[in-house]
């Protein structure tokens, strides 16, 4: 049985002999379509449709089908990268339960395939983040079909599918054919290079750190084109004024995007064919192919496969490196001969002599894996030493987070979770915590704050690291506790500037504040106002009443808070950035412990309502202890 599915090279029979047989797929378009598209194979005559490719590019006519392939899935990625990760255009209209869900409904209406299904199906994503964090994750199942697929089309995820491969494809047509000043010949140090990064990416997994977001394929275009093209979408669509300022680990991603791509003015797709452990995984799973690329004696050693191959995957003596092979197929296509099939990894006939000429091929070195180790061993160690970043506040991480150790060991830092966060909330750690926590997302209150009706990130979240939480459970999940600083904060300093006069519907009238006016709107109710006399203030002996009046001051509720940040963002706004009265917010986002208690709900499976429920009912036994305390107390 052959899979065939390029365009064979046009030549006229012999004589006596029969044109060569066209694939199953070609046979059956040229039954519903006009037979002038299609080349006259008995006297090599191009059709147009073959003429129409070769225009576009030799490899089109080569290889069409996965061209198309190729294309499609570029197609696929962007879109839902910039389109279904773009909540933007939501408004509140939609109502679940009670609560707008708007940017949730957004997504979910446009999500008609996992917006994270590329991460999923990179199976070093997977593979290292279940090493890493000792647990099961969903995107686990995604790469093993992937796998799978790959056993009948060996490597078809790098030469068909992946979205990196693409873009570098377009970067060495546009720019790598062009510069010939850093060009390579040969074959090096670096032929195996991938598989050393990937034992070194292996081990560090198996100690527990996960370093595969830095290097695997899919992590690093969703990060590149997070940082270097969305600012870009954001800014055009809704205005540069909310686009965050960079930080130096934006610089780092784009420099490493940019060095994958630039690695092309060495050779072409230099990163896929040496460097990549993405494809180093699928070369190691090709030992266990079902079918294999094979050449016949007809073989004219005119060396065309070679040339047009992009993967490096054919010998000098013109046979099959089967760990690199990617079934591209285009050396089929370029063959003038007919020589070469792709077939059954047991088919054996008429095969071309091996080693004629002799290959000279370039074994794995030892030396390259004890690197390899060695590099994951420093990382390791760096990492246990506590080597990664000055000392720093507990990071306010997203709702449904799972706790901190486990989180470093899951987030793979592919960016996701800022492109589908309405208003950046979530922004990306820079240098200042050390490369452990680099590119990891937290909530930037100053910024902006969660919104109530948005649990984007969760769900487009491939590893569990942010678990995905429907709209009512997110709303209980704690990031950390708003916390007041009362020398600092105008309405408790006495200054009217931050207050408001509210009416409720009996008719009494209040103070409220601009934090507090926030936590409403949003529906959590988590602060209050109390009237607090200073500390100075004297009582009257004659009328028993405060010689100065009270200032109202706003009391977070540490059961009721979640830590949204939406009463910091507006404290900022306005206070901070506005007006210029504070040099800082009053009110801020503070993660870990406050105040001897914990602020965050970090758990890897469980109800955050129930937790919510718990807690409630909790206070009010101590509550009620406390009334009958009171009640039968001799004093």
């Amino acid at each position: 049985m052959r899979f065939n599915l390029f365009l064979p090279a046009l030549r006229k029979p012999r004589k006596g002999q029969s044109p060569p047989k066209t694939g199953a797929v070609l046979r059956s378009l040229k039954v519903i379509s006009p037979a002038a598209l299609y080349s006259d194979m008995e006297k090599a005559k191009p059709g147009l449709l073959r003429r129409a490719l070769r225009f576009v590019g030799a490899t089109w006519v080569y290889s069409p089908l996965r061209r198309l392939v190729q294309a499609a899935c570029l197609v696929a990625f962007l879109v839902l990268f910039f389109w279904v990760c773009w909540p933007y255009a939501a408004r509140p209209s939609v109502q679940t339960e009670g609560w707008p869900s708007h940017y949730d409904a957004l997504r979910s209406a446009r999500e008609k395939v996992d917006a994270e299904i590329f991460l999923a199906v990179d199976p070093l994503v997977s593979i290292t983040t279940v090493i890493a964090g000792r647990t099961w994750v969903w995107s686990l199942t995604a790469a093993g079909v992937m796998l799978a697929l790959c056993v009948f089309w060996p490597r078809g995820f790098c030469g068909y599918i992946c979205p990196l491969g693409t873009l570098i494809d377009l970067f060495d047509w546009a720019v790598g054919k062009r510069v010939k000043l850093f060009r390579v010949n040969g074959h090096g140090w670096w032929v195996h290079l991938k598989y050393y990064i990937l034992a070194g990416t292996m081990i560090a997994a198996m100690f527990g750190v996960l370093v595969s977001g830095f290097v695997a394929a899919i992590p690093v275009v969703t990060r590149g084109l997070q940082f270097l093209i969305a600012p870009l979408q954001m800014g055009t669509a809704r205005g540069w004024h909310q686009v965050p300022p960079p930080n130096a680990g934006h610089w780092v991603s784009i420099a490493l995007f940019a060095a994958v791509l630039c690695m092309g003015l060495m050779k072409p797709r230099f990163w896929c064919r040496y460097v990549c452990p993405s494809g180093a995984v699928f070369s190691v799973f090709n030992l266990g192919r079902a079918t294999e690329r094979k050449v016949e004696s007809s073989c004219i050693n005119c060396n065309k496969c070679i040339e047009v191959c992009p993967f490096d995957a054919i010998k000098d003596d013109y046979t099959t490196r089967t760990a690199d092979c990617t079934f591209c197929q285009t050396c089929g296509g370029a063959c003038p001969t007919h020589a070469i099939k792709f077939v059954g990894r047991l088919n054996a006939a008429d095969l071309k002599v091996e080693n004629d000429p002799p290959t000279h091929e370039v074994a794995l070195s030892r030396r390259g894996f004890l690197g390899g180790t060695a590099a994951a061993a420093a990382v390791v160690l760096g990492v246990r030493a506590g080597l990664t970043g000055s000392p720093h506040a507990p990071l306010v991480r997203p709702p449904g987070s799972v706790p901190e150790a486990q989180f470093l060991q899951l987030c793979i830092r592919c960016g996701e979770c800022f492109k589908a966060c309405p208003n950046n909330v979530l922004q990306p750690v820079g240098l200042e915590a050390g490369l452990n926590s680099l590119w990891t997302p937290r909530v930037v209150a100053d910024w902006s704050g969660c919104e109530p009706s948005c649990n984007n990130c969760g769900q487009v979240c491939p590893t569990g690291a942010i678990r995905a939480l429907p709209i009512l459970e997110k709303r209980y999940a704690r990031m950390g506790l708003a916390v007041v600083d009362a020398t600092t904060c105008l309405p408790a300093c006495g200054s009217d500037s931050c207050t408001t006069s509210r009416t409720s519907p009996d008719g009494t009238q209040s103070v409220s504040t601009l934090c507090r006016d926030e936590c409403e709107s949003a529906g959590y109710h988590a602060i209050s106002i109390e009237m607090r006399h200073p500390p100075d203030t004297r009582i009257d002996p004659e009328t028993n009443e405060p010689d100065r009046p009270g200032l109202p001051v706003p009391v977070v509720d540490p059961l009721m808070c979640v830590g949204c940040g939406l009463c910091q963002t507006r404290c900022y706004k306005v206070n901070v950035a506005t007006e210029r009265l504070l040099r800082e917010s009053a009110i801020v986002v503070r993660a870990g412990r406050v105040d001897g208690q914990e602020t965050e709900d970090r758990m890897r499976t469980g109800s955050y309502k129930a937790q919510f429920d718990r807690r409630q009912e909790q206070k009010k036994r101590e509550e009620e202890k406390k009334s009958i305390d009171v009640e039968y107390s001799p004093f």
